[in-house]
């Protein structure tokens, strides 16, 4: 880390954000505004009438033609960056699915708003679990700082040879969108730095080097191949991710992890978290601490890809795990929790399975199928699985 000491301002997540726009500069921004995410969006346009970034910025007549532009300029070449949030990244589900398999390193800002109905304003995670299987990478921030620096690696990731993989970062709406905290920024100099250059891979508008954009697939049998790609360069992502997280670290003193432990390392009890709610979290660690009860907190990072390993490591010793999930997909399972159930009641994949098919996503056996489908999928279609218990699930 430098030896220099950088100014703490007091700002609105969403300024924070701005902010880190700003020094990325990148050559597109198409966006739409919507509560609680208008903020960030205004701020840039002001930006870009004031001559402060060179940015073309792009307004459109919904989340869903902003998310087509950034697709058209992402594939044309062009650095592209969007912010939504809510029933505006709801606007544009169809399109997700769109810039991820086209494999474009766009980033975007989803600040955190609950999906209506009925309507609702404020924060909780609906908007984006919502999207988890889109195909883009999720990281989700805690608070002003978090917001900034989530922002300026993503661009990072989502460019790496590795990867090229659309990026959305989140924070909470209002908690952290609209309330002020503290913010350390990089100087500008060493911002670009760090982003460097944007290099486009294949872009529709090199006359010498002609390609086709998202032709049809359906009948050559290329479709799944490409859907492979994807889920590889998935998997490269996690140490991707890590490695800018590090190097951001080398600049900054600021560490991130694929989660964020705390009092793990001794802890009976834990609980799981994601955004602001981390900081609360932790007062209850230290407080149920003081009363000898070996407590402890993961605050979710990364959620796609999903760090699976790195979870099943930093809790192996908690006899019990608790899941705060701050979205709703029904009855019976919700996003998080799903997701971080411990691994003899839900296999890696996710979905809801018998015990034969999570001893083989943990490698514990070998399925007698071909091309290394799980158990649950090589069955007979409408043929019904062994499910674990509902109370086995919800521990």
């Amino acid at each position: 880390m430098s030896g220099e000491t950088a100014e703490t301002l007091a700002v609105t997540g969403n300024e924070a954000t701005a902010e880190a726009m700003r020094q990325i500069d990148p050559d597109v921004v198409c966006a739409y505004p919507i509560t609680p995410q208008t903020e960030v969006v205004q701020l840039y346009a002001q930006m870009v009438a004031d001559g402060k970034v060179t940015s073309e910025f792009v307004t459109v007549e919904s989340e869903h033609s902003a998310m087509s532009a950034v697709i058209g300029s992402a594939a044309g070449g062009a650095r592209t960056m969007t912010a939504t949030s809510s029933q505006g990244l709801a606007l544009m589900w169809e399109l997700l699915y769109v810039a991820s398999s086209y494999r474009l390193p766009i980033v975007m800002t989803t600040v955190n708003r609950a999906l209506s109905g009925p309507i609702n304003i404020h924060c909780d995670h609906s908007d984006s679990m919502g999207a988890r299987d889109s195909g883009w990478i999720q990281l989700y921030g805690e608070n002003h700082q978090q917001a900034y620096d989530n922002c300026l690696q993503a661009v990072r990731i989502a460019e790496h040879m590795d990867v090229r993989t659309p990026v959305m970062h989140m924070y909470d709406g209002y908690v952290i969108s609209g309330a002020i905290g503290p913010l350390v920024m990089l100087p500008d100099r060493k911002a670009k730095d760090f982003i460097g250059p944007f290099r486009a891979v294949n872009p529709l508008l090199d006359p010498k080097r002609p390609v086709t954009i998202g032709p049809f697939d359906g009948l050559h049998g290329w479709y799944f191949e490409h859907k492979v790609s994807q889920n590889r360069a998935m998997d490269r992502a996690l140490r991707v991710i890590q490695d800018v997280a590090d190097e951001y670290a080398e600049l900054t003193g600021r560490h991130y992890g694929l989660l964020d432990p705390y009092r793990l390392d001794d802890a009976e009890i834990a609980i799981i978290v994601a955004g602001s709610t981390a900081g609360t979290t932790r007062m209850i660690v230290d407080k149920l601490r003081a009363r000898g009860v070996k407590a402890g907190m993961a605050r979710l990072r990364v959620f796609r890809p999903f760090p699976h390993a790195a979870y099943a490591k930093a809790l192996e010793h908690v006899k019990v795990v608790g899941v705060m999930d701050r979205a709703d997909s029904g009855p019976w399972a919700v996003p998080c929790s799903w997701r971080c159930a411990r691994p003899s009641t839900t296999a890696t994949l996710g979905h809801r399975s018998c015990r034969s098919c999570t001893d083989w996503e943990a490698g514990t056996s070998s399925p007698t199928t071909s091309n290394r489908r799980s158990p649950c999928s090589s069955k007979r279609r409408g043929a019904r699985s062994r499910l674990p218990s509902s109370a086995a699930i919800s521990t």
